[in-house]
This record gives structure tokens, sequence and C-alpha cells, in this order.
């Protein structure tokens, strides 16, 4: 099996979990409202309104609505992105590292 190969078969044995959660993208000193589309246990698909390119780095928080769940913070980077038809982008984050 080719490298190539091989990396494509380890992003399929994290599974997709579908989501429609508010984030908050942190991108030198801003914060920036955004959606998560998807997450899986190496990555996420982010909506947002901002221009990003491969390889930005960006913290990326998911709030908690209830008391007994813990949110999610994570170090992220972009490994691709979709631009839409309303200006904003369709980001691939890889977690770097949770917090």
């Amino acid at each position: 099996m080719s490298e190539h190969e091989r990396d494509y078969a380890e992003k399929r044995d994290f599974i997709r979990m579908r989501v429609d959660a508010e984030v908050s993208l942190i991108h030198a000193g801003q914060v920036i409202a955004a959606v998560c589309v998807d997450l899986s246990g190496s990555g996420m698909q982010v909506q947002a309104p901002k221009r990003f390119k491969a390889g930005d780095r960006l913290s990326v928080r998911i709030d908690s609505d209830h008391a007994a769940l813990k949110g999610l913070n994570a170090d992220t980077e972009v490994v691709w992105v979709a631009d839409q038809d309303d200006g904003g982008q369709k980001l691939g984050l890889s977690i770097l590292k949770m917090n």
C-alpha cells in the first residue's frame, strides 16, 4: 500500500459525526463566529465567514450549554479550503492538540 493510500485509509478510521454547532475560531487575536459542520476524532469541517488558507493555525472553542459537559477547546491547522458562493469558506481542520 502506498503512503497516499495509507493516509486516506487512516482518515476513514475515525467516524464523522454530523453536527450543527456554533464555534468560535481564534486567529491572530480575533474571535470569529463559525459553524462546525462535522466532527471526528482527528478533525472537523467548519463553515467560516472569514477567509483562511491552508497552514493557518486556529484555536477552536465549542461551548457547552450543559453544566455536566465540558466544552471543546482545540488547537487546529487548516488542511483544506473550499470557497463558498456567499464569500465564506468551508475549512477542513486537523486537530493538533486538545486543551
